[in-house]
């Protein structure tokens, strides 16, 4: 498996049952499938195509992580990829309400978010109210994007007016800004904390219940590897791909 900047094309079909298991109905897969999926999902996908191509050697998955409104921007712009997963509903709406999906995308994880901070914690960052000290160094992803849409809803529910030094256009962004220690504190999904490993600290947000973001995924309008797109998504929907899911911190949808 490789992982390549690629951008996306229109949206198609993506199955709203349940997945059926890995391997049926899926002879002679073969070709580049090309999948465009939000940063936060890199090292799950990463880990879901190598277990997808063990199955089925002949194919050859071409990844493109970023923000999902990016990735949201080239689909729309008529770019050809095959399978589009969004960090949230509202994102892949975007896409579906400019007529480019032919069904419903299927919710096939959720996630929420957490404070993340250096190791050691230097800012002595300890809620939500202290990112509105401007005395901090703040990292937030920018408003338009779903992490930073949720960091909104967060932020609000918590009564907090945050006082961010940066603003990033995707979750993995946010997250160099604390591992490199240019910022105390920042808001990222907590898998994203996960993946992080001893680079960063998580803090727990009370309120993140009021912002878990449902990631839906679906197969493009006009993919060019069909086949394979499909099976691919009915991978990650299976029990197999929901595991990997799960390992890295995702709620079931």
């Amino acid at each position: 498996m490789r992982t390549t900047a690629l951008i996306a094309g229109v949206l198609a079909l993506a199955g709203c049952a349940p997945a059926e298991p890995a391997g049926e109905g899926t002879e002679g897969l073969g070709g580049t499938l090309t999948v465009l999926a939000a940063a936060s999902l890199t090292e799950s996908f990463e880990a879901i195509g190598d277990d997808f191509t063990a199955l089925h050697p002949d194919v050859d998955i071409a990844f493109s992580f970023a923000g999902s409104s990016s990735l949201a921007a080239q689909v729309t712009s008529g770019a050809p990829a095959d399978v589009f997963a969004s960090a949230s509903t509202d994102t892949m709406a975007t896409v579906t309400d400019a007529g480019a999906d032919a069904t419903e995308p299927v919710v096939f994880a959720r996630n929420r978010l957490q404070i993340a901070v250096p190791p050691g914690n230097p800012g002595d960052v300890t809620g939500l109210a202290d990112l509105a000290d401007e005395s901090l160094a703040i990292a937030l992803c920018a408003p338009e994007v779903p992490c930073g849409a949720a960091a909104l809803r967060v932020l609000d529910a918590d009564g907090t007016t945050a006082a961010p030094d940066t603003l990033e256009q995707d979750v993995r962004a946010v997250l160099s800004k604390v591992r490199l220690g240019e910022v105390d504190a920042a808001l990222v999904y907590r898998t994203d904390v996960d993946a992080a490993g001893d680079a960063v600290e998580g803090i727990d947000v009370p309120d993140a219940d009021q912002a878990v973001n449902d990631y839906p995924i679906t197969v493009l309008r006009g993919a060019p590897n069909p086949q394979a797109a499909q099976a691919f998504v009915d991978y990650v929907l299976s029990a197999d791909g929901q595991a990997v899911l799960a390992d890295a911190g995702f709620d079931a949808p």
